[in-house]
């Protein structure tokens, strides 16, 4: 995926810790959250800094560790994974899918709003969803936002309770 022209340009990490350490301060640098995506045994990151352009590869993995979940969705990540960074935002995203429903979909881009304190994941179909910032150990000043939230998830819990009257 990775030409060896664009690695000419790019600065390369190997080794799972260096790798680790330089993708999270690719990610916070351009203001997404440094724990976005979770990655087993990196083996090469890359950056072309000019373009934004960055890749990671994995260690191959058997087909049953592949699949992580997250939020109640399942995740995969391929063996390797590109995108280009911008400004609170992944665009070109390729290599990494979700499972909706019983159907596999690419995700495509990746989206950081502030003012609203959420994240959203967005398909190459238009379909996208919204997760809080706090998931991903972001500390959000927007506490109306997290009232919100906690107030959507009590009343989540309390909606499958049953009440019996004798």
């Amino acid at each position: 995926m990775v030409t060896e022209a664009v690695r000419a340009k790019a600065e390369i990490c190997h080794g799972d810790k260096n790798c680790r350490d330089k993708f999270s301060s690719w990610l916070s640098e351009t203001g997404l959250p440094n724990k976005l995506l979770t990655f087993h045994e990196i083996e090469e990151c890359g950056r072309v800094k000019e373009t934004g352009f960055v890749w990671i590869k994995q260690r191959k993995k058997p087909e049953e560790e592949k699949e992580l979940r997250f939020e109640n969705v399942a995740v995969c990540l391929e063996e390797e994974v590109s995108a280009f960074l911008e400004p609170n935002k992944i665009k070109n995203l390729r290599g990494v899918k979700a499972k909706e429903l019983w159907v596999w979909i690419s995700l495509c881009e990746v989206q950081v709003s502030r003012s609203s304190s959420r994240i959203t994941f967005k398909t190459h179909a238009g379909f996208s969803k919204s997760f809080p910032l706090s998931l991903f150990g972001v500390q959000t000043i927007n506490t109306q936002q997290q009232d919100d939230d906690k107030q959507q998830q009590v009343q989540h819990k309390f909606s499958r309770t049953k009440i019996y009257l004798y």
